[in-house]
């Protein structure tokens, strides 16, 4: 038995209700490929060999690598276990062909690197996965998916890649050893740059429409019925998201004064007046982003 690392933030899961849902969230076939992420003594990679066709694990313990051979020395040998002795935030995934064929990553993460994980394998990609089940901190996975109608940044910045779902809660009692605080596991399901690639060549406000934190909101018009060509092709992330970062500099204050534009201008993008940054959903920010952009 391996003692767990507190300088890597190690908690193993011991739950075996809490892994089954895990793999049940990943939703495998036989066919899929899975990035398994911290698979710490293997506990949660022996169900995932059971159900996906290959699994390529990612471990920076050293004193782990020894185990997992040993444990999985037979899938190793068949080709379907594939162990990686490496920092996930410093893998490459290029090395493994993941750009031409999906493949669904599945990761129980230190609390310190979930940003710069998200930030990886969503905005730092050209081929994200097509779906991640993670653990995360409870109070991390309930931002995610904002289930209050509360958006933050976080939210925001990744429902723009995909779409987040909370599987359950996992007390910090399930792990060992147990950390602070609760954890909860998340499914981000249809993954893609389909937000940023995707055509939205003419946009408009629907008349008389509700304004953005009220009732209604936007509208997309075709050309034919009174839409604005906006744009045509890819939006730029970067752009985006310090806009993005602009409007959520400071949470409580209102939109207005974050992004610096007169009341007319939100009046005319059927923003109201005293909105905030956490009444936005994602379409509403795009709209606006093009409409200061291409206005």
């Amino acid at each position: 038995m391996v003692f767990a690392k507190k300088t890597l933030g190690q908690h193993f899961l011991r739950s075996a209700g809490a892994l089954q849902k895990i793999v049940g969230a990943a939703q495998l076939l036989p066919a899929d490929t899975v990035l398994e992420v911290g698979p710490g003594e293997g506990v949660l990679t022996e169900l995932l060999l059971k159900q996906a066709g290959k699994v390529i694990a990612v471990e920076k313990d050293d004193r782990l690598i020894p185990v997992l051979e040993q444990k999985f020395a037979a899938e190793i040998a068949s080709g379907e276990f594939e162990l990686i002795h490496a920092d996930i935030l410093e893998f490459s995934i290029f090395n493994f062909q993941f750009s031409k064929k999906p493949y669904k990553i599945v990761a129980n993460l230190p609390y310190y690197i979930t940003g710069q994980f998200l930030r990886k394998f969503l905005q730092g990609t050209e081929c994200p996965p097509h779906t991640m089940v993670l653990l995360l901190q409870k109070e991390v996975a309930r931002r995610i998916v904002a289930s209050d109608k509360k958006e933050s940044i976080l939210s925001i910045s990744v429902k723009a890649y995909g779409t987040p779902k909370y599987i359950g809660t996992v007390k910090a009692g399930a792990f060992s050893p147990p950390p602070n605080v609760d954890s909860a596991i998340i499914a981000i399901e249809h993954i893609s740059k389909e937000f940023f690639t995707g055509t939205d060549s003419y946009s408009s406000f629907a008349k008389g429409g509700g304004r953005v934190g009220e009732a209604g909101g936007f509208k997309s018009l075709p050309a034919s019925e009174g839409g604005t060509p906006f744009r045509k092709g890819r939006m730029n992330e970067q752009e985006f998201f310090a806009f993005l970062k602009k409007g959520f500099a400071h949470p409580r204050k209102l939109l207005a004064s974050n992004v610096g534009v007169t009341s007319a201008t939100l009046k005319e993008c059927n923003i109201a007046e005293k909105a905030r940054p956490e009444n936005l959903s994602l379409a509403d920010w795009k709209h606006l982003f093009l409409f200061l952009s291409y206005s």
